[in-house]
Parts: structure tokens; C-alpha cells; sequence
């Protein structure tokens, strides 16, 4: 979820009820995966998949109303090179629900558990939109087995305040969340999360699976990341991994509050995708975090 897209939306709230209803089956990955170990945080169940039996794990953590569906091109393209896991955060997917907690700090505990309980080693967290907040827990929680964090179009406001009256159309927004989660979440990501050229099936398979979420899931872990934002450029002055972000240049990435925060950082581009870029523009999203991979590989051994 970008903040500054859903900032960007607010002054349309009136006109945001259009749109499709229609079901869009989702892809499956052709690569064989495995799920022998049980894996659970404070009761409750994480699913998640993983292949690959390499030195280095690619751990993928999707964003908001979504689920791990989303990284089946990454797990057919980098299986062959990497151990790579994929995963349900709580709430949301095939995890489980049974909790009252939806915080920023409970999702990144949950990734680290899965961590632990699997025993990832030299893990290179890719977390997509709001989970670009939880990985960055993650890594705080359980930096012994990180190597690196790789921000997918997210971390693209750091540090900018949210003035009165934008905090008041927030408000009036979460309102319209609580009394029309499906269609106010479909019509939002209509508006604000694609780019102009974004093929109308991502548009389609997006939308089905914002009305499909949970709400009460959903609305938690959307305030969530709202009173997360104050703590996030604090939280990355403490981070001792290098930040890459591999952002949507439909939208700028401000970089003030990266550098004010002192955190190691490198943002790359990636053109005319919109808020999806991993399933909008798969081959080039692949050819980037490769090339990416590639340098977090280079600095690990020079160190």
C-alpha cells in the first residue's frame, strides 16, 4: 500500500464507486515446492511455500489484501539459483486468522518466525508495498540471517507529515472503509495503484482480491500502516542492512527521509508499471531484481 497514492486519492473519495465484480483465477506456479514443516507464531498457521536448496533464500512478503500468489514468476525464475519462500501473512491467503493484532510489529515477528522455524539461512527479504514496513521489523527483530532487504515500490515517503486536513480526509476515508470495504477498496485500487498502460486483467485480479479480504483484517492492518509512518524513517536509522528498492517511476520516490534516517539505500526504477510491478511487468521486475541480487552478492564478498 503507498501512502502517497492513497494521499494522492483523497481528494476524489466522492467518485469512487465503479467498479467490476467479475473473477479472475489466478495463475499457478509450475515449480514443485515443498511445506513438510508446520510453521506457526503465537498459534497461528503460515502458509507458505518454498523450492531451492541453495546457500541463499529469497524470502517474498506481499502487500496489502493480497497473497504469495503474486511472486509465481520470481519463484519460476529464481528457484533454479536460489532457495525461495513465499508466504501467506496472517489474516490474509491460506494463514490463519485467529488473533485480534494486526500491527506492523506483528507481521514482521511473523516472517521471523518462519524464519527461525525454517532455518533460513543468508535470507534476502523482498517485501512488496506494505510489507516493505514489515520487513523492516523483520530485520530489526532477527538480523542474525539477513543479508539484505529489497523494497518493492515502497519507501517512497519516508518522513513526510501528514498535515491536519489531509489526517481528516484519512479519517473520512477509513469511515467509508468500514462501511463499504469492498467496493471503497476495489474503487481505490482502481484509482490510484495502476499505471495508464497496466493490462486490464492485473487490474481485474487486483480488484477481486481487495473485495475478497477480510475487513476486519484488512482495516487493522491499514491503520496499522498509517501509525506506522512516524516511526519509519526512526526505525531505518537503526537498520545495519542495505535498503534496495526496486520502485514504480509512476510515482516519485522522495528521498529526503532516506537520507535524513542515514539508512544504506539504492533505488532503481522500473517504467510504465503501475503499483504491481512483479505481475505487471514480470521479465523486466526479474531482469532488475537479479541485477540486484547480483549486486548484493559483489558486496558480500567484498566484505
Amino acid at each position: 500500500m503507498q501512502r502517497l497514492c492513497l494521499l494522492s486519492l483523497l481528494i476524489i473519495l466522492p467518485g469512487l464507486y465503479a467498479c467490476d465484480k467479475s473473477k479472475d483465477k489466478k495463475s499457478s506456479s509450475v515449480t514443485e515446492t515443498d511445506t513438510t514443516i508446520e510453521v506457526t507464531h503465537d498459534g497461528v498457521h503460515i502458509a507458505y511455500q518454498s523450492c531451492g536448496e541453495q546457500d541463499t533464500t529469497l524470502l517474498f512478503v506481499h502487500g496489502w489484501c493480497i497473497d504469495q500468489s503474486y511472486w509465481t514468476s520470481q519463484v519460476d525464475a529464481f528457484c533454479g539459483d536460489y532457495r525461495v519462500v513465499t508466504m501467506d501473512l496472517p489474516g490474509f491467503g491460506d494463514s490463519g486468522k485467529n488473533r485480534d493484532s494486526w500491527t506492523i510489529e506483528d507481521y514482521g515477528q511473523d516472517v521471523a518466525a518462519l524464519i527461525n522455524q525454517l532455518d533460513l539461512q543468508n535470507v534476502v527479504l523482498v517485501g512488496h508495498s506494505m510489507s516493505g514496513d514489515v520487513i523492516l521489523e523483520t530485520a530489526l527483530a532477527s538480523p542474525e540471517a539477513i543479508i539484505a532487504l529489497i523494497g518493492v515500490d515502497n519507501f517512497k515517503d519516508v518522513g513526510v507529515e501528514i498535515t491536519e486536513e489531509v489526517q481528516a480526509e484519512i479519517d473520512n476515508f477509513m469511515k467509508m472503509m468500514e462501511q463499504d470495504f469492498a467496493n471503497t477498496s476495489a474503487a481505490y485500487a482502481e484509482q490510484a495503484l495502476f499505471h495508464p498502460t497496466t493490462d486490464s486483467v492485473v487490474v481485474q485480479r487486483v480488484t477481486v482480491d481487495f473485495r475478497a479480504a477480510d475487513p476486519v483484517v484488512a482495516i487493522a492492518s491499514l491503520e496499522a500502516l498509517f501509525d506506522y509512518a512516524p516511526k519509519e524513517k526512526k526505525q531505518l536509522a537503526r537498520l545495519d542492512k542495505k535498503l534496495y528498492l526496486i520502485n514504480s517511476d509512476a510515482t516519485p520516490t522522495a528521498t529526503t527521509g532516506l537520507d535524513e534516517s542515514g539508512v544504506d539505500y539504492e533505488v532503481v526504477d522500473i517504467h510504465a508499471t503501475g503499483h504491481y510491478p512483479m505481475i505487471e511487468k514480470s521479465e523486466e521486475f526479474d531482469r532488475l531484481l537479479r541485477q540486484t541480487l547480483g549486486k548484493i552478492q559483489a558486496e558480500s564478498q567484498a566484505n
